[in-house]
C-alpha cells in the first residue's frame, strides 16, 4: 500500500442504508480492506455501512463489489445496488430503466427512475430466488419461530414480538458468529396496522444498520411460508419502508434511492488512514468484547 492519486467518491442511501460509491473507470483497482475500513469509519473517515466498487462490464451492464465497513467481503445489498445504479446514471455510465448488474451472488436486474426532486430516485430489484434453510433454536424472548434464509448471503430471521436494543445488540452477534463467515440477523414482528413488518437488523461486518435489503426479502419469504405474510409486504426499517413481491421466481424489492453528494480523498491523507486501521489492528483483536448497553444479553442456542 502507498499512497495514490486522488479517490473519487459518491455517498448514496437506500433507507437509511448508506454507502460509498467508486466508479473505477480509469483502472485503479479494489480498495484495500484497511482502506474500506478508514473510509466507512463514522469518526476519522466519511462513513458509511459499506463501500462499493462499480466497473463496465465486458458485456455490458455493471459489476458491483461490495465491501462492508469492516472491510470484509460482501455478496450482494438490495440496498447497496440501488446505490450503485443511481451513481452510474449519474456519471452517464447506465440509462434511465433497467440496468443488468452482475454481483457475487450472481446477475441482478434494476429498473431505476429519478424523483421528483434533486438526488432522489427510486429502484426495483430483482433480487433472485429466496432458499429456505432449516428452522432455528434460539433463547429469545417473546420468540415465534427462527429459521436460516439464503438470498445470496446467509441470513437468520427471527419472528415474534418487538426487542430492546440489548437484544439485537447482544444476539445479534452471537447468531452473526454462528454461521461460518457470518450471517445477517433479522429481528421482526408484526406492524400496527396488521399489513406491514416491522424489522430492525444486525448486519455482518457493519453492526446494526438502518434498513437491510436483502434482509427484508428474507423476512418477507419466511414470513409468508409461515403463514405471518402475504406475496407483497412492506417492511418497515428505522430508516423507513421497503416493499417486497414475492414472485414465482424471485423476491423483487422496492425502494428509493437518495444521492448525498461527491468526497474527493486526498490519496497520501486515505494510504494515512489505511495504515493508522492496520496499527489498530492487534490492539482490537485482544480486547475484551464489551457489554452492550442495557445489560447482559439473553443467552442464544443457535441450533438446527
Amino acid at each position: 500500500m502507498c499512497p495514490a492519486a486522488a479517490l473519487h467518491l459518491t455517498k448514496h442511501h437506500g433507507a437509511g442504508n448508506d454507502f460509498l460509491v467508486h466508479l473505477d473507470t480509469h483502472g485503479r483497482g479494489a480498495l484495500s480492506g484497511a482502506e474500506v475500513r478508514a473510509l466507512c469509519d463514522r469518526h476519522r473517515g466519511i462513513g458509511a455501512d459499506g463501500l462499493i466498487r462499480g466497473t463496465v462490464g465486458g458485456s455490458g451492464g455493471l459489476r458491483m463489489e461490495l465491501r462492508n465497513a469492516d472491510g470484509s467481503p460482501a455478496e450482494m445489498s438490495g440496498n447497496g445496488i440501488r446505490c450503485l445504479v443511481q451513481a452510474a446514471v449519474d456519471a452517464g455510465l447506465a440509462e434511465v430503466g433497467r440496468v443488468e448488474v452482475h454481483t457475487d451472488a450472481g446477475a441482478r436486474w434494476v429498473e431505476y427512475r429519478r424523483g421528483g426532486e434533486a438526488g432522489l430516485g427510486y429502484g426495483r430489484v430483482g433480487m433472485g430466488p429466496p432458499v429456505l434453510g432449516e428452522r432455528v433454536e434460539a433463547e429469545v424472548p417473546g420468540l415465534r419461530w427462527a429459521q436460516r434464509v439464503d438470498m445470496g448471503n446467509p441470513h437468520v430471521v427471527l419472528f415474534g414480538e418487538p426487542v430492546p436494543d440489548h437484544v439485537v445488540h447482544g444476539v445479534g452477534p452471537a447468531l452473526e458468529r454462528s454461521v461460518p463467515g457470518g450471517a445477517n440477523v433479522e429481528f421482526v414482528w408484526p406492524g400496527a396496522d396488521g399489513g406491514t413488518l416491522v424489522l430492525r437488523v444486525w448486519e455482518r461486518g457493519v453492526g446494526e444498520t438502518l434498513a437491510c435489503g436483502t434482509g427484508a426479502c428474507a423476512v418477507a419469504a419466511a414470513a409468508q411460508a409461515h403463514g405471518d405474510a402475504a406475496s407483497s409486504v412492506r417492511i418497515v426499517s428505522p430508516g423507513g419502508p421497503l416493499d417486497v413481491e414475492l414472485t414465482a421466481h424471485e423476491a423483487v424489492l422496492g425502494g428509493p434511492v437518495r444521492r448525498v453528494g461527491e468526497v474527493v480523498v486526498d490519496g497520501a491523507a486515505l494510504w494515512s488512514m489505511a495504515r493508522a486501521q492496520q496499527d489498530a489492528e492487534p490492539a482490537a483483536a485482544t480486547a475484551p468484547p464489551a457489554t452492550p448497553a442495557g445489560g447482559a444479553p439473553p443467552q442464544v442456542a443457535a441450533r438446527p
